[in-house]
Order: structure tokens, then C-alpha cells, then sequence
């Protein structure tokens, strides 16, 4: 996962696009913070990523380290917190 701008410079102004692949098709793609979502859990298992791939429509959900909750969040992808 990699944040770029809309003109392809890491982390400048403007549009925050992410780059993403599918486990399923191997398609690879920009993502905008819009249609992704992160959840943020108490453990590394309950911590995630999810989107739709645009290429075969599949659900797709990877695991979220700290750099990849610095990142997303940074860009404004919504975040659901959960709590127990």
C-alpha cells in the first residue's frame, strides 16, 4: 500500500490516491481514501483494511500494520474504531 498524489508524487497536495492489488484477480490499481475503509481492533488480527476490487468486484480485506494505519489515515480513509 502506497499514497500518491493524483500527479504520481508520494505524499504532495492534492487527491490522495493509494495503490492496492487484488488477491484474487492479481489486478493492480489506485484506489482513492473514498473506497477504502480501515478497522482499527485491539489486536493485529482485528486490525484491517478492506475494498471492493474494481477489476472482479471482489471483497478484499489485508492486514493493517502501524505504518499502514499512518498512512491510511493520513490520507482520510474512514476509520472504524472498535471497542470491547
Amino acid at each position: 500500500m502506497l499514497m500518491t498524489s493524483a500527479a504520481g508524487s508520494v505524499r504532495a497536495a492534492g487527491p490522495v490516491l493509494f495503490k492496492a492489488a487484488c488477491p484474487a484477480c492479481r489486478a493492480r490499481f489506485e484506489l482513492s481514501a473514498g473506497s477504502l475503509r480501515l478497522v482499527i481492533g485491539a489486536s493485529a488480527r482485528t486490525t484491517f483494511y478492506s475494498f471492493t476490487c474494481p477489476e472482479c468486484a471482489s471483497a478484499v480485506r489485508k492486514p493493517a500494520g502501524e505504518r499502514i494505519v499512518e498512512l491510511l489515515t493520513g490520507g482520510g480513509v474512514r476509520t472504524l474504531r472498535l471497542h470491547t
